[in-house]
């Protein structure tokens, strides 16, 4: 069960360390769902002198007004008997004192470099372990006491009759009188609202849900006024978290005793009153040694007849006790709904610190290395959209699969190859010696002619990528616009690969510096492509393939026959027989086109894409002084101090979760 209490120190020692002090942020906090005991009382209450009782060390800051002006996290740890005892800060880890009156002044001094000296109150804890023979384990939190008025705001001129020398004699005699507990406000620098203040601070802490309340009230006051059951029943009104101790006992006026209220017999509470006696002012003066105190008290509770039935469970000692194994019910009963929200928390917080991207380097090379690899993932997503592994890909292959064919299949040839076009076209092949056999030149004259009529249109359907519409009135223009749907799907997969990259959208310099790389490289694809495509063409016209003829019917009526006078070949039956074959091999050519452009873009295109996409941007971006590396990773202040409070946030759940693992396994 020790190792529960010492779990929750070390939990709540990270979380002082890397700023979780419950308070009201944007970020989760952790430290409201441990357990944790906070003691609460008001000034002149005795406070303070419980809190030393239970260490047996005089080690807290005493004075008027307002000591306590930040939490204490006060941790103790049972040590050896016959060990030294020590003391150690958070804020000095490495630093062990061994004088407990240096302790106190170490006390005073970290409150002043939160606060200043102007009395301000923090709600930054400090933290302060103390390893003890004599202690048990525990946990608890001091908070400053809980006051009424400040001197400020008090009119003093009901006594304005009185000499000046007795002003302040009448005023203390009438404070104590009335049981007024009051602070130098004013005096002291402090802000008017400083008992308002305070409030809201002890409040904080002890209307959580997971926090033990320790209510500090003097006995020789009337319970009905007590600061610390007062605000103890607004926020737990039920008193399942409130424990009651009773200080000054032994000062109560003869004639009465606390017995009833320890007893449970009045201003009851769910769990018993704990009564102690402290040091009184004279003992603190003479420096009465914590030990013979804790034995004066036991004595008193045993041989004082009121209270000797009561003496098993009263004294500072016992109250130790009670609190470390209420403790240690409480933090076993919240363990598993601890570490069910660390875990909880640890995806939230790795999830939007993915979101918002790795924080930037310092240096050039750094910041090279980190655009290299925002662009590496870039690519990696650009690829998989061509590869299939995300959508998109697939639409190229529907350009190749059907609309290319449909492209060819609409090409017409109508006036290449009408009759008047034949019949020039085979007669100026002719030239004074009209053909013997077939009209070989007028063949080839008229397969130039129609297979260069594609190459036209093709090249235009590319240059018109930013006027489509140019070129709807070209019967033969669609034919190649399937380059231009290439293209166009490909910049769309960089659109898209673009808004995939998480990285990029931390950087808006940098994603569109990629962007408009990647499209530029897209362009001088385009023109690659184009030029090789219109090569395909331009090698159908170069050279013919002669197989095709070759294996043409030898019908002599088809090849002309030269008995026939000159003006029998040219007519319209030998012509149209001519034009037939001439369509026949243009559409062998088509067919062959339809499976070598789609090779010619994909080479030239599609696989230049996915090999060197950004190469050229990255032939530049070496170029670049750090100056304008930095210029391209320039991202929102406020997303960098987010990065870095949840980095911090998430280190500190990490810790929990290795510290709650630990324990598991110890067991």
């Amino acid at each position: 069960m020790e190792n529960l209490i010492s779990l929750v120190n070390k939990i709540q020692r990270a979380c002082t360390a890397l700023g979780d002090h419950g308070e009201a942020t944007a970020l989760p906090t952790l430290w409201d769902s441990l357990p944790s005991i906070a003691v609460v009382g008001g000034q002149s209450s005795g406070k303070s002198s419980v809190l030393e009782s239970v260490v047996g060390k005089d080690f807290l800051p005493r004075g008027s007004g307002i000591v306590t002006r930040r939490p204490l996290v006060l941790q103790l740890h049972k040590i050896d008997e016959g060990s030294r005892e020590y003391a150690e800060f958070l804020h000095l880890p490495r630093k062990r004192f061994t004088d407990f009156a240096a302790v106190r002044r170490e006390i005073q001094d970290e409150t002043d470099r939160e606060t200043g000296r102007t009395k301000q109150i923090s709600s930054v804890p400090i933290h302060l372990s103390i390893y003890s023979p004599n202690v048990v384990n525990l946990t608890l939190i001091d908070l400053p006491g809980l006051t009424k008025v400040a001197v400020g705001e008090l009119h003093l001129c009901f006594y304005s009759w009185l000499p000046s020398y007795l002003h302040a004699f009448f005023f203390f005699t009438i404070l104590q009188f009335m049981n007024i507990q009051y602070v130098f406000s004013n005096a002291e620098g402090q802000p008017d609202s400083i008992v308002q203040d305070i409030e809201n601070m002890v409040r904080s802490y002890i209307e959580k849900p997971n926090c033990i309340i320790l209510a500090i009230s003097p006995a020789n006051q009337d319970l009905a006024t007590s600061d610390a059951i007062k605000i103890s029943r607004e926020v737990d009104p039920t008193g399942e978290r409130t424990l009651g101790v009773l200080t000054k006992i032994d000062l109560m006026d003869k004639g009465t005793d606390a017995a009833d209220i320890l007893e449970g017999k009045s201003y009851r509470l769910k769990f018993p009153w704990v009564g102690v006696v402290n040091r009184s002012q004279a003992d603190i003066n003479k420096n009465v040694d914590m030990i013979a105190a804790r034995h004066r008290e036991r004595e008193y509770f045993a041989s004082t007849p009121e209270y000797k039935h009561l003496a098993h469970r009263m004294g500072s000692e016992h109250l130790a006790k009670m609190l470390s194994k209420h403790l240690e019910v409480v933090i076993k009963s919240k363990i598993p709904g601890i570490q069910s929200l660390v875990n909880k928390t640890i995806a939230e917080l790795e999830s939007e610190l993915s979101r918002l991207g790795k924080p930037i380097a310092a240096d050039a090379g750094g910041k090279l290395y980190s655009i290299m690899e925002i662009c590496r993932l870039f690519d990696q997503i650009y690829k998989e959209h061509l590869d299939g592994v995300r959508s998109g890909g697939d639409k190229i292959y529907n350009v190749f699969d059907n609309q290319l064919p449909a492209a060819l299949k609409r090409l017409q040839f109508d006036k290449q190859l009408s009759m008047e076009n034949i019949r020039k076209l085979i007669t100026e092949a002719d030239g004074y010696q009209p053909h013997l056999i077939a009209p070989e030149q007028g063949y080839r004259r008229l397969i130039e002619s129609s297979v260069v009529s594609i190459r036209g249109p093709a090249e235009a359907a590319v240059d018109a990528f930013q006027n489509l519409g140019a070129l709807h009135g070209s019967q033969l223009a669609d034919t190649f616009l399937f380059i231009i749907q290439v293209h166009a799907l490909l910049k769309e997969l960089v659109h898209k690969a673009i808004s995939e990259t998480i990285e990029l959208k931390q950087y808006p310099a940098l994603r569109v510096e990629v962007s408009d790389a990647a499209i530029e490289s897209l362009e001088r694809m385009k023109q690659a492509s184009k030029k090789a495509t219109l090569q395909l063409v331009d090698m159908e016209c170069s050279y013919l393939t002669v197989d095709f003829f070759r294996k043409l019917p030898q019908d002599v009526d088809k090849g002309g026959n030269p008995t026939h006078s000159i003006f029998d070949r040219y007519n319209d039956s030998y012509l149209r027989r001519i034009g037939s074959t001439v369509l026949s091999y243009v559409n062998m050519v088509c067919a062959s086109l339809r499976n070598s452009i789609p090779k010619s873009i994909v080479y030239c295109q599609v696989r230049e894409a996915k090999r060197s996409l950004l190469d050229h941007f990255f032939t530049e971006l070496g170029k670049l002084e750090q100056k304008q590396l930095s210029s391209l990773l320039n991202e929102d202040p406020a997303v960098m101090e987010r990065r870095a409070a949840l980095a911090k946030r998430l280190e500190l759940y990490r810790s929990a979760q290795a510290e709650i693992d630990a324990v598991a396994w110890s067991k």
